[in-house]
């Protein structure tokens, strides 16, 4: 996929997807503003990166805050990609209602508030992308996924609105949904799980590069599923 000179927005950019996702858009020639909430990116992020930090994206005006920093620095702003998140699994019988307002908060109200951000500086360039990462056990949710599936299914909803919204304005609105993703934290919290059947995170970069290309601009509110082999 062929970025060249595309100005993208990132949320979520320290983690190990939004990392791979940064890496992944600037060899493909884009410039990125690299968002997060650490103080420090907790993977290393190309040089040509622009990091935004300490940034808590549930508050709007913060949101914007940054969304605007990015577009200065950026010179304009043609696409964003929300990744930014969290995961709990916790059942109701032992759990803590709490839960379902904190992964509202990061699954679900960062994405709206950072495209609510982002939509003017789209507009600006007559048409841009918006990538949200929901989740494929959002359709079905399985026990202590209640909470998670729910701000994820959220994402979905959030996807499908949005790209009605927007259509005529000519940004495009999809949502990648992986399955479990090859990561250091979920092999730690799976030891005996089968890992070579995962999706790895440059295999879910790979998918948001192309829903942020020019050969994807005919797509908009779709769901698309990353599952590797599960």
């Amino acid at each position: 996929m062929h970025l060249e000179n595309q100005r993208i927005a990132v949320t979520g950019a320290f983690g190990t997807l939004g990392a791979a996702v940064v890496r992944a858009a600037c060899s493909a020639g884009a410039k990125v503003a690299a968002i997060g909430h650490a103080a420090a990116p907790s993977s290393a992020l190309p040089s040509t990166a622009i990091a935004i930090l300490g940034t808590d994206l549930a508050d709007t005006a913060a949101a914007q805050q940054a969304l605007d920093q990015a577009a200065q620095a950026l010179g304009g702003l043609d696409a964003l990609v929300n990744i930014a998140g969290a995961f709990r699994w916790e059942t109701l019988t032992d759990g803590d209602p709490d839960t379902w307002d904190f992964l509202y908060r990061a699954n679900l109200r960062t994405a709206v508030a950072a495209s609510q951000a982002a939509i003017a500086h789209l507009q600006r360039n007559g048409g841009g992308r918006i990538v949200n990462i929901g989740a494929a056990g959002a359709t079905k949710a399985a026990a202590g996924m209640g909470a998670y599936a729910a701000s994820k299914a959220g994402i979905a909803r959030l996807t499908e609105a949005l790209a009605e919204e927007l259509k005529d304005h000519r940004i495009t609105v999809n949502a990648v949904l992986p399955s479990i993703i090859d990561t250091p934290s979920n092999r730690a919290a799976m030891p005996d799980a089968p890992f070579d059947r995962w999706v790895t995170p440059e295999q879910v970069s790979a998918v948001i590069l192309f829903l942020l290309c020019a050969q994807a601009s005919a797509v908009t509110g779709a769901l698309l599923p990353v599952t590797g082999r599960l």
